[in-house]
C-alpha cells in the first residue's frame, strides 16, 4: 500500500512539474490524476493495493476541507464585503451544473437505448 502511495505523490508531483514547465492553467494534481487515468487505461484494471490505498486516503477525505473552511473564517472581512457577487457566482455555478449533468445524462441515455 505504501509503494501506491508514494505513486499516489509522485503523480501529483509530475502534474505539478508539467504545470510549472508549461504554465498551463490546470492544477497539477489534476494532471496527475489524468496521468493515473491513463496508466490504469493501459494496464486496464485497478490493482487491488491502489484501491485499498484510494480507500484509506478518502476515509480522511473530510479532513482535506479544514483549510478552506480556515480560509473563511481568516477572509470574513473581504468575503461580507463581496457576498453578492460570491453568492451570485455561487448560484450561477449551480445551476450551470446541474444543466450541464441533466444534459449529459439525456445524451447519456439517448446513447444506451
Amino acid at each position: 500500500m505504501i509503494a501506491f502511495f508514494f505513486l499516489l505523490c509522485f503523480l501529483q508531483l509530475v502534474g505539478e512539474a508539467i504545470v510549472y514547465v508549461t504554465g498551463l492553467p490546470i492544477p497539477g494534481p489534476v494532471i496527475g490524476m489524468a496521468l493515473l487515468l491513463i496508466g490504469l487505461l493501459i494496464k486496464k484494471g485497478l490493482p487491488e493495493s491502489l484501491d485499498k490505498t484510494a480507500s484509506g486516503l478518502l476515509q480522511y477525505l473530510a479532513l482535506l476541507f479544514v483549510p478552506a473552511g480556515v480560509g473563511v473564517t481568516l477572509h470574513f472581512n473581504l468575503i461580507t464585503s463581496e457576498w453578492l457577487p460570491i453568492t451570485a457566482s455561487i448560484i450561477f455555478a449551480t445551476l450551470l451544473t446541474i444543466a450541464f449533468c441533466g444534459l449529459v445524462m439525456k445524451l447519456l441515455d439517448r446513447s444506451h437505448g
